[in-house]
């Protein structure tokens, strides 16, 4: 069974301010009009001065890639880039080794335990790290549900994070 799977985007601030960090996460992205074109190809219109404000309250700022090229990086959550991915995986890492218990793939999802009181801490950390396989997580005390994209999806995911329960273990970025 194949299942198709659209995203959509509410036309709030909150929604918009959440697609330009999700790009700025997974893109290199270093002009406004290249950031504009990329949110007008997922359904966002956005004029010049609108971004240039979203940028400002999200705290953008340009850094230098490994290539060298200038691009925009926010803050997350915990105040490091967004852009640095391997930053949230390292976290991923920490906390699958702390929290982690077990984990159990129904189909296209993950059903996992973890520590008491923990859930919501590793559900965040799996969407800081903003895996494409993953579409969305849910977490309650000590149970979250992780929702993928397609079942092969779920069994790449439930591996990775299984292994990066392993003691010493370090994140492929």
């Amino acid at each position: 069974m194949h299942m198709t799977v659209t995203v959509a985007f509410p036309g709030t601030k909150s929604a918009r301010h959440e697609m330009i960090r999700d790009l700025l996460a997974t893109e290199s992205i270093g002009s406004q009009e290249g950031l504009r074109s990329r949110l007008a190809e997922r359904g966002i219109e956005v004029t010049q001065t609108t971004l240039s404000r979203d940028l400002m309250d999200l705290r953008a700022t340009k850094i230098r890639d490994s290539s060298g090229a200038l691009i925009y990086t926010v803050p997350d959550h915990d105040g490091g880039a967004t852009h640095d991915g391997e930053a949230a995986n390292v976290r991923l890492a920490r906390w699958c080794q702390l929290l982690l218990v077990t984990s159990v793939k129904v189909g296209n999802q993950l059903v996992l335990r973890t520590q008491v009181g923990a859930a919501n801490l590793l559900a965040s950390s799996i969407d800081a790290a903003r895996k494409d396989e993953i579409a969305g997580t849910i977490a309650g005390d000590d149970t979250i549900l992780v929702i993928c994209r397609s079942e092969s999806a779920a069994a790449d995911v439930e591996r990775m994070l299984l292994a990066l329960a392993e003691p010493g273990a370090l994140p492929d970025n």
